[in-house]
């Protein structure tokens, strides 16, 4: 854990993987995840959450997030064997924050093992080590879907009940279709499929 908690001041550069933050006359530099710079991308002040991880002890690697958030769950995803600061951080860069605590808790192996750089076993040990133990991600899968992904399941409740499916025996039906299909399913008619074969 750094003992910094953020900087906040002036971005006197930034490239997706590396911004300059200028605070009392000294520039910060801190490496970031694509979605921390998407969300800084346009902005000439900011604020970056810190952590620090030491290759050596006389060596620390300074990383910035745009949110306490994503901070946490670098320092989940650091905590796990064979995982360092920038597997985590181009795993960040790769997926956000939800998709990956979905992936996680539903043990999608396949779309961990996606990521450049993550391997089958390294993807499986995140799994074991994490699952469970995302914070406000951990409740239902539910709580851990996207935007899009509870639009979708939305719609596809609504189907189902128009089909003449009771909503409770609809409802236990998408989340299987969910779990089975991980965070994969972007698509209402598969979820729609996938759920009809749960009845």
């Amino acid at each position: 854990m750094s003992i910094i908690n953020y900087i906040k001041g002036f971005i006197a550069s930034k490239n997706p993987a590396f911004i300059v933050i200028e605070a009392n006359g000294i520039g910060y530099g801190l490496y970031v995840s694509l979605n921390t710079y998407s969300k800084l991308a346009n902005q000439t002040e900011g604020q970056l959450y810190i952590e620090s991880v030491y290759i050596r002890d006389d060596n620390p690697r300074f990383y910035g997030f745009a949110d306490e958030e994503e901070r946490e769950l670098f320092r989940k995803l650091i905590s796990v064997s064979g995982v360092g600061g920038g597997s985590a951080l181009l795993m960040l860069s790769s997926l956000n924050a939800s998709e990956i605590s979905g992936a996680i808790n539903t043990a999608n192996v396949a779309l961990l093992k996606s990521i450049k750089g993550i391997g089958d076993k390294t993807a499986q040990r995140i799994v074991v080590d994490l699952k469970g133990k995302m914070g406000k991600h951990e409740g239902g899968i539910s709580q851990i879907l996207t935007t899009t992904y509870n639009k979708n399941r939305d719609e596809a409740l609504k189907a189902l009940v128009t089909l003449g499916f009771p909503k409770v025996s609809a409802e236990k039906a998408l989340e299987k279709a969910i779990k089975q299909q991980g965070m994969l399913t972007e698509n209402v008619e598969l979820l729609i499929k996938a759920a009809l074969k749960n009845f």
